[in-house]
């Protein structure tokens, strides 16, 4: 019952559109699948890395204020940053090979996710009162990390789901004349997260 009612609620989590979520859309549709699977890499491990520290008991960070500040304006700068990367970027064709963001490898392309994921002050907060409210003291450690390993699991195949679905040819075909506005809606939208996580 206990993993039922949290894997409910993290799935609910899952279902409402954050930063991350802007992130993929823009990748898949302006680059080869492999970004947009390394950038969902980076945002699963970032996500990991919190449910271990929820995982192993240390819900006191939540009380550590200038932590949880430093996380919030480095989060917010960082989500802002990428807004104006994509409100500043030109109209492409797409079938000519780009580097939104002005990425150049697999690897750079994991760090924004996982930064995007990491500098998310919302992420750590979620997990922590998660563990903290829904999971019982009584719980064991192995029970603990199963729970970590499926929510850990399922940020990344909903990420690669999302990201399948939208680097889809046919479906990039149907959006090719849409691309350049739904990039600067994800501006304006990564940008004002970045600016409401901040205020």
């Amino acid at each position: 019952m206990e993993f039922l009612l949290l894997a409910s609620a993290h799935f609910l989590a899952l279902l409402s559109p954050g930063p991350d979520f802007f992130i993929i859309i823009q990748t898949a549709l302006k680059k080869p699948l492999r970004y947009a699977f390394s950038v969902c890499a980076g945002i699963a491990s970032a996500n990991a890395v919190y449910l271990v520290i929820a995982v192993l008991g240390l819900e006191v960070i939540k009380e550590m204020e200038t932590l949880m500040l430093v996380l919030k304006y480095l989060g917010g700068a960082y989500l802002v940053f990428l807004g104006i990367m994509l409100l500043k970027s030109k109209k492409i064709n797409l079938h000519v090979s780009t580097k939104p963001l002005h990425v150049k490898s697999l690897k750079a392309e994991f760090v924004i996710g996982f930064l995007s994921g990491f500098l998310n002050p919302k992420n750590a907060i979620f997990y922590l009162s998660l563990f903290t409210v829904m999971v019982s003291a009584e719980t064991s450690l192995f029970m603990r990390s199963l729970y970590a390993v499926w929510m850990s699991f399922l940020v990344l195949f909903w990420d690669v789901g999302v990201a399948v679905l939208i680097g889809n040819q046919k479906v990039k075909e149907k959006l090719s004349h849409w691309i350049y506005g739904i990039e600067k809606i994800s501006g304006v939208v990564l940008a004002s997260f970045g600016l409401i996580l901040v205020w």
